[in-house]
Order: C-alpha cells, then sequence, then structure tokens
C-alpha cells in the first residue's frame, strides 16, 4: 500500500514512511484495476452487456419503436443506454467491497499504515476508471450502427462530464450498499432487484408517453430517464417532447438530474463512510 510494502530482491522487506492518503488510495486502485485485467470476466457489465445491448434494440427492436418528434431510434437510444449502463456502476463498487470483506482483505488493509479514508478512495477510483470503459466502448459502437453527435463540441463535452458526475453519485451508492450487504450473492440479489426495474421504468429504451398511467408518472420522475434525456439533448439527438401537461423533470431534464447527482452525494457519502468503518467492527 506504501513503501512498506514493497520488496526488493537485494533488501527484503524495507520500511519506510507511508507517502500519503493519495498515494495510498491509488495503489489501492491500481491492485482493482489488476484484478480486473487478471480476471476479464468481472468486466463483462462494463463491456459486452452495453455493445450487446446497443446492438440488439439497434437493430432487433429499433424498427418497432418510433422516438418522440420523429429521427432516429439507434440515436434517441443511445442517450439511454449510456444512463443504463453508468447506473450499474453502483453494482461494481458494492460487489468489489463485499467479495474484500468475504474474503477478509479488508482485515489485512487494516492491518496497514494507510489512513481510514484510503480503502474507500481506492475502492472508488478504481470503479470510476472501470465505468469509463463502457463509455469508452458504447460511444465507439454507436457512432459505427449510424449515432451521431449533432450538437456542439460544448455541448458534447458537457454530456460527458454529467455522465463522470452521473457515475460519481452511483459510486457512493455502491459503497454503502456494499458495506450493509455482508456477502457477494446478497449485493448481487439486491442490486438486481432495484437496479433493473429502475432502469426499465424508465426512458432509456421507449419514450415514456408510451407507458400506462403509473409507469409513465414513475418514468418521468426516474433520474435515469433524466440523464437519458439530458443526454439526448446535450447530443443533438431525438428526445422526450414536452407538452403543457408535462412535469418539472420533463421540461428541465439537466437541472433536475444534477440535483439528484448533489442530493446522491451528499446523502450517501456520509452514511456510507459511516457504514463502511462500522462493518470493519463487525
Amino acid at each position: 500500500m506504501t513503501e512498506t510494502l514493497e520488496s526488493t530482491a537485494d533488501t527484503g522487506t524495507t520500511l519506510h514512511e507511508p507517502r500519503g492518503t493519495l498515494h495510498d488510495s491509488w495503489v489501492i486502485a491500481r491492485r482493482g484495476l489488476i484484478h480486473m485485467r487478471r480476471q476479464p470476466e468481472q468486466l463483462s457489465d462494463a463491456t459486452i452487456q452495453p455493445v450487446m445491448f446497443v446492438l440488439m434494440f439497434g437493430f432487433v427492436f429499433g424498427g418497432a419503436i418510433k422516438p418522440p418528434g420523429g429521427g432516429s431510434y439507434r440515436e434517441f437510444l443511445m442517450g439511454g443506454i449510456f444512463a443504463q449502463t453508468l447506473a450499474f456502476a453502483t453494482f461494481g463498487v458494492a460487489l468489489s467491497i463485499a467479495n474484500d470483506r468475504k474474503n477478509e482483505i479488508v482485515d489485512r488493509f487494516r492491518s496497514l499504515p494507510i489512513g481510514r479514508g484510503t480503502v474507500l478512495g481506492g475502492y472508488a477510483l478504481a470503479n470510476f476508471i472501470k465505468a469509463t470503459l463502457p463509455v469508452v466502448l458504447m460511444t465507439i459502437t454507436g457512432l459505427a450502427i449510424g449515432w451521431r453527435i449533432r450538437a456542439g463540441l460544448v455541448h458534447a463535452v458537457e454530456a460527458y462530464a454529467l455522465m463522470l458526475a452521473f457515475v460519481f453519485a452511483m459510486i457512493w451508492i455502491g459503497i454503502l450498499l456494499g458495506s450493509l450487504v455482508q456477502t457477494p450473492e446478497g449485493v448481487n440479489g439486491i442490486a438486481f432487484a432495484v437496479l433493473f426495474p429502475a432502469t426499465f421504468v424508465a426512458s432509456t429504451f421507449v419514450p415514456p408517453e408510451s407507458m400506462p398511467g403509473v409507469l409513465r408518472v414513475v418514468a418521468q420522475w426516474n433520474p435515469i430517464s433524466t440523464l437519458a434525456d439530458s443526454l439526448r439533448h446535450l447530443f443533438g439527438n431525438p428526445a422526450s417532447v414536452p407538452t403543457a401537461n408535462s412535469p418539472w423533470p420533463v421540461v428541465h431534464p439537466i437541472p433536475y438530474t444534477v440535483g439528484w447527482i448533489v442530493a446522491i452525494t451528499v446523502a450517501c457519502a456520509p452514511f456510507a463512510v459511516r457504514a463502511y468503518r462500522r462493518s470493519l467492527d463487525d
């Protein structure tokens, strides 16, 4: 974690002063990234799944779904696929923490001369980097099937910045979930039970206007819906068309999404840190 852990062929294990929280957090994060490289199946949710969804919905269902206001369904689809995939960033960090707790790796971290926030920082950084991978892959895949960024460069940069900010918020939910649930199996069950309905009862694949009453209202107020529509607006793609009776999130998806990002971070971060520290004492 620091030079305290470094071994050399000539001198054996050497003991030095810690370099600091940022360095130690990067070492923890690098450990997670190395595990991903050595166990590529861990990246299936960040690589295979989003690309598969882009191709499947773009080619199999695209002809049957009409985006609001007309235009290309594949361009409408990309904002939703981005939003759905980023929401699953919660799952990755929660599973990492649960696995390390089950294998007692966290106990080994506690025996090292590192700050208490170092391990959480490492988990967050590793999963933040991991979340950028599907964004890159989906961008390439989308461009290959006909998706285009039709707004200006500034708006495109704002769209990618919004995605990264949303990932940051989701990571705090994941840290909280991984700290409260003791097993990877429990994380799997909760994550799929919550995330799949949340990402499908939204404007990810179809416009909310096509849904029945209650589901339509839920989808319109769902922050995943507004993230998807925010990205569509910023990329210049087809998006939900507000009407006189549309709720505030549909009319103003970007500020609504930013509000959710701030609220999730402010609400979850202190509870996540507290829950993680409490889990170490269990």
